[in-house]
């Protein structure tokens, strides 16, 4: 894990500002974006876990709670008890909280945004169910995935006993407490989803949120039975999320764009080979597959 300043400073010797020199010229970015609209902004390119929430806690600090905050978000999803955590601790460091997304926030990072207080999305952004992710293996693997396969492969082996070994073999990364934990996490999502909403700065009446909870509950719960299923930002708004569709000619969007394309490059996007938090007065970067 790295960590780097605000910018390239006198007293860094001249190697070091060119070893950095990357990463002073997002951060520069960044500050354009902030005297450009007004808001903070920082960058969560991870998946969702608890690791983050130490690292996440580095982008908060000196902000100031009397301005927006905006949140570049890019994940594959996680846990969502954890993204619940990560919403409160930004939700508590500003006045309101936006949640852009230049690619997508899936699983997890859709409950992020239920509990931002808008969402900016590009035509081609993407939401999806919230449906909690568990590390099998090297992967991801929503918790309906892991039930699902679980019952497919228990109905073939009862109506095929000999292909047995084929499935156990096929599932040797999953054990029984993973799937009781699947099975666990599936119950709670209406009850995290309620959590999220809660964490809005303007905050909803009960008789609201629950009605809400109750509306998204198909859309993004009981409807979506694949986790790769897509939520762009028309049916987004469609089911009650605010959503703003993003200008794509704007120049706040100029900047996000330059911005993500530089962390493409990087290798930091959702499911890719780096993760990263950053910030302008923070940057910390790591390897999510080094756990």
């Amino acid at each position: 894990m790295s960590k780097g300043g605000a910018g390239a400073d006198s007293a860094n010797t001249p190697l070091f500002q060119a070893q950095n020199a990357e990463r002073y010229a997002r951060q520069a970015l960044i500050r354009e974006y902030e005297a450009l609209t007004g808001a903070q902004l920082i960058v969560m390119i991870d998946q969702i876990f608890v690791p983050g929430l130490t690292v996440l806690q580095e982008l908060l600090i000196g902000l100031e709670p009397d301005r927006e905050l905006h949140v570049v978000l890019a994940t594959p999803g996680g846990d969502g008890e954890v993204a619940v955590r990560m919403i409160r601790a930004m939700q508590a460091r500003c006045s309101r909280l936006m949640v852009i997304v230049p690619d997508m926030a899936k699983s997890a990072g859709t409950l992020m945004c239920l509990g931002a207080d808008r969402i900016l999305m590009a035509p081609f952004s993407d939401l999806g169910p919230v449906d909690p992710q568990f590390q099998v293996g090297p992967s991801l693997a929503g918790a309906k995935d892991i039930v699902a396969a679980v019952a497919t492969a228990e109905e073939r082996v009862s109506q095929q006993p000999n292909s047995y070994p084929l499935y156990s073999g096929l599932l040797a990364d999953l054990n029984m407490l993973m799937l009781e934990q699947a099975k666990a996490a599936i119950t709670r999502t209406e009850a995290l989803i309620d959590e999220a909403l809660q964490c809005r700065s303007e905050e909803l009446g009960d008789d609201e949120r629950r009605a809400l909870v109750q509306s998204l509950r198909g859309p993004l719960v009981d409807e979506l039975t694949q986790h790769a299923a897509t939520v762009g930002p028309k049916l987004a708004a469609r089911i009650g999320l605010p959503v703003e569709v993003a200008d794509l000619a704007g120049p706040s969007w100029a900047i996000i764009w330059e911005l993500w394309t530089r962390y493409f490059s990087m290798g930091c996007f959702p499911n890719g080979r780096r993760a990263i938090y950053e910030g302008r007065l923070a940057s910390q970067t790591y390897d999510p597959r080094d756990g």
